[in-house]
């Protein structure tokens, strides 16, 4: 009897991910060649400083509820930031295996994450055997530099009420989700790690979402942020029209 195929396609990457990037043929090939592992929340995917072996293909655990997992690095001296955050279609340990180096950071999944652990070799041999594979990854490298490159210009330009703003809207526009009241970010953040993200202390987080909550931009709900008027929360951001 043949053997079932581990291949899974749910056809909602999200945009800017390394699955969402690649033609049907490949996707199904880079899928195809490990089964998925399921990890719950708070698992620690890849750590900090081992060595890179592995490339981690993120897809959705369960119908509904999309992949989800926290990019952080520590210092020497403790201070931690939260890198970035990836979903459904995004690869993640992918630098250390190009490199041939040592992990430069933590990926630990916040939801249900199904993931293919696809060793190094089998991953280089896949971006070999298919030419789109190089300017899909390649392109979603880039998206990245892209993205830590505003939080630094934010940093320097903007006070945190806005730098938050501006984190928010990127996380809704890339992960987010139509639901009653406006869209949900799509991923689940406390007021410490959202500070991770934009370079300021719980406090001043906090007084931010206060403040973006009575201007109408946001709503908290027992689940996180809901972004009421992506539009407007865009212009008090000073983001330029899409």
């Amino acid at each position: 009897m043949a053997k079932a195929s581990p291949y899974k396609d749910n056809g909602r990457w999200a945009a800017g991910t390394l699955l969402a990037r690649l033609g049907d043929d490949a996707r199904k090939h880079l899928l195809e060649l490990v089964p998925p592992r399921s990890y719950k929340p708070g698992r620690v995917l890849l750590h900090q400083g081992e060595i890179g072996n592995h490339v981690y293909i993120l897809t959705s655990a369960r119908p509904g509820t999309p992949a989800c997992v926290k990019v952080s690095a520590r210092l020497a001296n403790g201070t931690e930031s939260l890198l970035g955050i990836r979903v459904s279609g995004d690869a993640v340990g992918e630098l250390a295996v190009l490199r041939g180096s040592a992990r430069s950071a933590t990926v630990t999944t916040c939801s249900p994450t199904d993931a293919y652990v696809i060793p190094r070799k089998e991953f280089l041999d896949f971006l070999g055997r298919y030419p789109e594979a190089w300017p899909a990854i390649g392109g979603m490298i880039a998206d990245r530099l892209d993205w830590a490159n505003q939080r630094r210009l934010d940093f320097v330009g903007y006070p945190v009420p806005v730098r938050l703003a501006r984190v928010l809207a990127a996380l809704a526009e890339r992960h987010g989700a139509k639901v009653e009241g406006g869209y949900d970010l799509g991923v689940r953040l406390s007021q410490e790690e959202l500070g991770r993200l934009i370079g300021a202390g719980k406090d001043a987080v906090g007084k931010a979402i206060v403040k973006l909550k009575d201007a109408g931009l946001i709503t908290v709900q027992y689940r996180g942020i809901v972004v009421t008027t992506l539009a407007d929360l865009r212009l008090y951001a000073d983001l330029p029209e899409p």
